[in-house]
């Protein structure tokens, strides 16, 4: 069975942004420019990337089991 996630690239530094959308961005897991992860397609990694998607590139995966 295919599990939907997530690749998310920080593609915009986080030094104006508020500290609440720069301690999300560090709970993502990305700490530098240029730095991808791959988390679930969930609703809490949802609006993780509603609150700061202007710094976020964000694409489909799709992995298999």
């Amino acid at each position: 069975m295919a599990d939907k996630k997530l690749k998310i690239t920080l593609v915009k530094s986080t030094i104006g942004a508020v500290p609440k959308n720069r301690a999300t961005v560090e709970a993502m897991g990305l700490r530098k420019i240029g730095r991808t992860v791959i988390l679930p397609d969930n609703a809490a990694t949802r609006g993780q990337i509603r609150q700061v998607a202007h710094l976020l590139k964000v694409e489909e995966v799709e992995e298999n089991a």
